[in-house]
């Protein structure tokens, strides 16, 4: 088969996961068509339109940047299927009704380009059905791709072939879902629900059965079933009311008509109050009420017994709680199968159902435990999956405790566990994972792409992850390399908690790059998320308290030389940013030669937050854009672009997204930007050395920086009291905000001076501890500490 390319993507459907699919692609720089009915009244593409209209307004955002709705064209089924010749990919995501799928498919195949791949977005229909009703020459080229909800946020997309998929189909789209669209990949087989569904959809019921059976609350119920045991902090409930309860009914009612077999599907029905509040139109959060109801800030649960919601106040049982904290999984196991108590006993028998569940069709639904657990993180956000919170508790043990219950009559289904079970001590190990219907452990897929995942997600009991060679360490940092990726880049790692950059970090930052401008050829920052959430805040709290206040100003003037030293190394340093980099984290990837940024980054100065402003060069480093934006411009002000990062800084704006960073300035627009976070490592190895064989070197610091000085204060200024006089600002806030445009214009200079970098870089430092000295600053820093939330006095 030739190179697997797609150019240009077709989404058959705008609804909700169609219209997001194609926002997706958009994130990516893949232009879409995205076809939807001819609208009976107005534009033809009016319904398309509307859609795409929606999407602007959904939080969490569909779209990277909002210039990536440029890349999607709305279209129709009535006059645009002759440009589906356009397209490489075509992916259908209409209603989940067979009638409707194949009805369209025999419109839509005449026009598809030769070589074209033709997938549906079904979430549990049978793959081999639809591809029956297609012409015998497309089927080699048409497979399922089941995205999850949200599609640029959920990582899972499940790949589901049937007999005459094309193999190298498979595994070219596979490579293309995983480094193009950021995917991570689980094929499953083409059995109803598929792998997570599946999974899922029976936890939800047995989540169901056993709140009823025990008598619990539903607001009780979700305190149980979210963070507590490694589930999203929606749980259960709160979730049914996100998807839709209609949403749920429907796939509880595909699992009873086409698991009719299944030893469980006397379970497999919709409650009545359920269908009840189906029927009346609380159908979750689209509709305003569902199972939880908001009243101004009053938050209202279903109350069975009472038929009418009540306010939400579930509590977990003390001893329940205290279980939940213990470590060790096994004894937490064994603590909530021998306890008495409600909450106990539920908990007990979601998670044995779930087990149970999983064992019994593992050779129904999946290759190997290793997809069953991997789907429900990436699919659902459970912490752990199925097989390894097993592991993880106690293989034989809980094993033993199942099949009690089984032969007691305790679980919902009396089918015993498979013969494997017994005969193992897990599911995992080093060598692979077990997939019981081929008997024997599986290693992981061998598909080229994967190399590029230096460290992926990794199940419990499998091979430990390659730490390296370590070439020097202290408290705060660890200097590393992989050599076999590039012995002579190295990596460095802060290991503090969160990443808070401390005084031991920025010694060893320090150290770590003299070490590679003398021994290697260059340099990434890099760890596990989140990058960086800015300086130590316990640190300065502590020498705040103690009015230590010249040991603060040498804190600072050591953090702007570490990232001066980031910045003019004499090898490249690549920062490799993923998740949140905010304050002093931001600071540090903006002094570096380069960053590779996977997409969901979110960076930003926030230090408004706390009453301080950027003074690491943040400040500095606006300034310098400021001063060569206007050296390009007619005229040559530096104030517009100043005003740009003021109010960027002044309002903590975060990134939402990579892409948002570059449009900030907290990246440049030359960066890379990865969208699988599992290859940024590798991005940023072959980055820096790249670089280095270019004969990269630094740049040096500018002797003359044009500033916008007291003019540019005092537009600020100005732009600041309509806000305080209107009432949206502290006297503070105008205290804060007004250093920050202090910094940003180079001080109390005349407009259009120049000034040297290292000046700004002492406007920074000096605004930054004089407001240390404040006791508003203080109050926030500490509130920050306790609540993690900022405080606005």
């Amino acid at each position: 088969m030739s190179r697997f390319s797609i150019r240009k993507v077709a989404v058959l459907g705008a609804g909700v996961m169609g219209a997001q699919i194609a926002a997706h692609c958009a994130n990516a720089d893949v232009p879409v068509i995205l076809f939807d009915l001819p609208a009976k009244d107005g534009a033809p593409n009016g319904i398309v339109t509307k859609s795409l209209g929606v999407l602007k307004k959904l939080d969490p955002a569909p779209f990277a940047a909002k210039d990536r709705l440029q890349y999607v064209e709305p279209a129709n089924y009535g006059s645009d299927l002759a440009r589906l010749a356009e397209c490489d990919l075509v992916i259908e995501a209409i209603a989940e009704k067979m009638e409707w799928k194949l009805d369209l498919y025999a419109r839509v195949a005449p026009y598809l380009k030769p070589g074209a791949v033709f997938a549906s977005n079904t979430s549990g229909l049978s793959i081999s059905a639809l591809a029956a009703g297609m012409p015998a020459e497309l089927r080699g080229r048409f497979c399922g791709v089941h995205f999850f909800n949200p599609p640029r946020y959920m990582p899972l997309v499940e790949l589901v072939a049937t007999p005459d998929t094309d193999p190298a189909v498979l595994d070219g789209l596979e490579a293309w879902l995983t480094t193009r669209l950021g995917k991570s990949i689980v094929r499953g087989r083409d059995t109803p629900n598929f792998v997570a569904n599946r999974v899922g959809v029976f936890s939800i019921l047995a989540v169901l059965h056993h709140t009823a059976r025990l008598g619990l609350a539903f607001d009780e119920v979700d305190l149980l079933t979210g963070p507590r045991i490694g589930r999203p902090k929606s749980a259960t409930f709160r979730t049914a009311d996100v998807v839709g309860l209609d949403t749920v009914a429907h796939v509880i009612d595909t699992m009873q008509a086409t698991l009719a077999d299944d030893p469980w599907s006397a379970h497999f029905r919709t409650p009545d109050w359920l269908r009840a509040l189906i029927a009346k139109g609380a159908l979750g959060q689209k509709a305003g009420a569902g199972i939880y109801r908001k009243e101004g800030k009053r938050i209202l649960v279903l109350d069975l017994h009472k038929q009418d919601y009540v306010d939400s106040g579930g509590e977990v049982f003390p001893d329940v709680e205290e279980i939940l904290q213990l470590r060790d999984p096994v004894e937490k196991f064994a603590e909530l199968a021998a306890h008495p108590h409600p909450q106990a006993q539920f908990l007990w028998s979601v998670f044995r159902d779930v087990f149970h569940y999983c064992a019994v069709h593992l050779a129904d639904i999946a290759d190997n435990a290793r997809d069953i657990d991997l789907a429900m993180r990436w699919g659902f956000g459970w912490a752990m999956g199925p097989f390894e919170t097993w592991q993880a508790g106690g293989w034989k043990d809980i094993a033993r405790a199942i099949q009690d219950d089984i032969d007691h009559g305790h679980a919902m289904a009396r089918v015993p566990l498979p013969a494997w079970v017994a005969a193992r001590d897990g599911v995992h190990e080093p060598a692979g994972s077990w997939s019981a219907a081929e008997g024997r452990l599986k290693a992981r897929t061998a598909l080229p792409v994967y190399a590029r995942q230096l460290y992926p997600d990794r199940v419990l009991g499998e091979a430990a992850a390659d730490r390296g060679e370590l070439l020097w360490e202290n408290a705060g940092v660890r200097l590393w390399r992989r050599p076999d990726q590039d012995a002579d880049i190295g990596i460095v790692s802060i290991t503090s908690k969160m990443h808070a950059i401390g005084d031991e970090d920025m010694d060893g930052m320090l150290e770590a790059i003299a070490r590679a401008e003398s021994d290697l050829d260059g340099l990434v920052i890099w760890h596990e998320p989140p990058f960086a959430v800015g300086a130590n805040l316990m640190q300065v709290a502590q020498a705040c308290q103690d009015k230590q206040f010249d040991l603060l100003e040498r804190m600072v003037a050591k953090f702007q030389r570490t990232a001066l030293a980031i910045k003019h190394a004499q090898v490249p340093v690549v920062a490799a940013v993923q998740g949140m980099a905010l304050g002093g984290g931001c600071e540090f990837a903006m002094h570096a030669a380069h960053r590779v940024l996977a997409l969901e980054s979110y960076v930003g100065l926030v230090e408004v937050g706390v009453g301080l402003i950027p003074a690491g060069g943040g400040s500095k480093e606006f300034a310098l854009q400021a001063h060569r934006l206007a050296q390009r411009a007619a005229g040559g002000d530096v104030f517009p672009y100043v005003q740009n990062a003021f109010e960027t800084i002044a309002r903590a704006t975060v990134a939402k997204s990579a892409l948002e960073a570059v449009q900030l300035g907290f990246a440049r627009s030359s960066d890379d930007i990865v969208f699988n976070a599992n290859e940024l490592l590798y991005v940023a190895i072959r980055r820096a050395r790249a670089l280095a064989e270019a004969g990269w070197h630094p740049s040096q610091p500018l002797p003359a920086v044009t500033v916008a000085g007291r003019n540019g204060i005092a537009t600020c200024e100005m732009m600041l009291l309509n806000m305080a006089e209107g009432g949206f600002i502290s006297p503070h806030d105008y205290k804060v905000a007004k250093a920050a445009a202090t910094a940003l214009c180079g001080g109390e200079v005349d407009s259009g001076s120049a000034v040297s970098e290292q000046w700004i870089l002492d406007v920074e430092r000096a605004q930054f501890v004089e407001l240390l000295k404040t006791q508003r600053t203080q109050q926030r820093i500490v509130h920050m500490l306790e609540t993690g939330k900022p405080l606005r006095n």
